[in-house]
């Protein structure tokens, strides 16, 4: 999820990206030679902040935490265009790591942005759950404070029926960072055959965080290594790299590992590692939910861009579905082409609700993940993208591995197969506003705008 990856990191750009890039979202898909689905979303424990490192019966996706908002009508899934605004055209500084370093240009008032009320609702909710972390957590986008989100989480409590647009206009301001051009893929909470026993037709092992992994700070050795990290294991007197998805697929973790449960097909569990969460229907019918605990330390890898490279992959086969598809077709091939995917992700069972990064329940159609070094984790963000599913108000609860860089986001769909369809084949490209508590432009400089923009369409 992204970092449901932790739901984790996971287009035409999508899958390739996804699949080639989603942390752990844990985190975390266009037409899917796009998609972007993250092996790496990183699921906290359920205690909120522990560390900020995905089908039922097809219908709406699960709305866990608040008012439930529909970006997508009834029936088969049509793909609308839209339009998206027009970015401040801008350079970007080459290799900025962080949004205060790539740059913020002011964007139109939030009042002007063609926000829904049912949108604006369900994005308030999300928003004031993710408040304590908001307020509590260092920026590392350098762009705001703990204490600048005071103001909006103390009135989003407060907020009357009908005035959701209003809260967001009167607290928010919009921000354009760096260029402003976005690219967002999807991501939901699959459901797989499994059992908590191995049984017959139930032998794909699904792993517990092993006893012998480790993780290392490397900031707590070096202040120039501040803030990065490795997993391993020790061996003799040397850290050494964790076991990869070959070695642990071949039984190297046996008697190393708990299995929290046994899946029925080995495509459907690495998808489900690629989500990041997700749900096992036991043999019984009951759910066992499981999310992302951690992961081995390698790098990720996308098949889906390997695939597409390769030409393995047809006219509409992009999408997850078609990956999936070939894969099942292709079975000897297929297991050698997963394998290439070193990163392998480790469960546990969850009680409730998928968490995100910020260890908040994540809802579906309303939640997204991004990357913290340009998007404080809790804030709003109004993407203005090509297609209308995905236009609109997110709040940036998770991250995931492959969700990397200035306005880029992964959007979660929930769980069900609308949710599965529409996070398969999400690539949707734009300009991104990340909206900020008023005031932040004032102390970078930086003059607001003043009125409307153009003839931008109220809702």
């Amino acid at each position: 999820m992204r970092t449901v990856r932790g739901l984790r990191t996971a287009t035409t750009v999508a899958l390739s990206l996804s699949l080639a890039a989603c942390a752990g979202h844990i985190v975390p898909p266009g037409a899917f030679g796009d998609y972007t689905g993250d092996a790496s979303r990183p699921m906290p424990s359920t205690r909120p902040e522990a560390r900020p490192d995905r089908p039922r019966p097809a219908g709406p996706s699960v709305q866990p935490n608040g008012p439930s908002v529909s970006r997508v009508g009834p029936g088969p899934v049509q793909i609308l265009p839209a339009t998206p605004l027009p970015a401040t055209p801008v350079i970007a500084p080459a290799g900025a790591a962080t949004a205060a370093q790539a740059g913020v240009l002011a964007g139109p008032p939030v009042a002007a942005l063609p926000i829904t009320e049912p949108q604006a609702e369900a994005a308030r909710a999300a928003f004031l759950l993710s408040c304590p972390g908001l307020m509590r957590r260092t920026d590392s986008s350098g762009l705001t404070q703990g204490a600048d989100w005071q103001p909006a989480c103390q009135a989003a409590a407060n907020v009357p029926r009908g005035g959701a647009r209003d809260f967001f206009a009167r607290y928010f301001e919009a921000v354009q960072v760096g260029d402003g051009r976005s690219l967002a893929t999807g991501y939901y909470e699959p459901e797989i055959a499994g059992s908590r026993d191995r049984r017959s037709g139930y032998e794909v092992p699904i792993y517990a965080r092993p006893r012998d992994l480790i993780d290392v700070d490397l900031g707590a050795f070096s202040t120039a290594l501040k803030g990065k990290k490795v997993r391993g294991k020790v061996q003799g007197t040397n850290l050494v790299p964790y076991d990869d998805r070959t070695a642990i697929e071949e039984g190297s973790l046996e008697g190393r590992a708990p299995v929290l449960a046994w899946g029925a097909e080995p495509v459907e569990v690495f998808f489900l590692q690629i989500q990041g969460s997700g749900r096992l229907r036991l043999p019984g019918g009951d759910i066992m939910r499981v999310g992302y605990d951690t992961q081995n330390g390698r790098d990720y890898t996308g098949i889906g861009a390997l695939m597409k490279s390769r030409g393995l992959l047809g006219p509409g086969q992009t999408s997850m579905q078609g990956i999936v598809a070939w894969l099942h077709a292709h079975p000897e091939e297929g297991r050698a082409i997963m394998r290439e995917n070193k990163s392998f992700v480790f469960f546990r069972e969850l009680d409730g609700a998928p968490q995100g990064a910020m260890g908040y329940a994540v809802t579906g159609q309303v939640s997204a993940a991004a990357d913290p070094k340009f998007v404080p984790l809790g804030a709003p963000v109004f993407l203005s993208m090509d297609r209308q599913d995905a236009t609109g108000l997110w709040v940036a609860q998770d991250t995931g591995g492959a969700i990397k860089g200035a306005n880029r986001f992964d959007t979660f769909w929930g769980a069900g197969e609308t949710a599965r369809t529409v996070a398969g084949g999400m690539s949707a490209r734009g300009t991104a506003f990340l909206l900020l508590p008023v005031g932040t432009l004032a102390r970078a400089g930086i003059a607001a705008p003043v009125g409307t923009v153009g003839a931008i369409p109220q809702p």
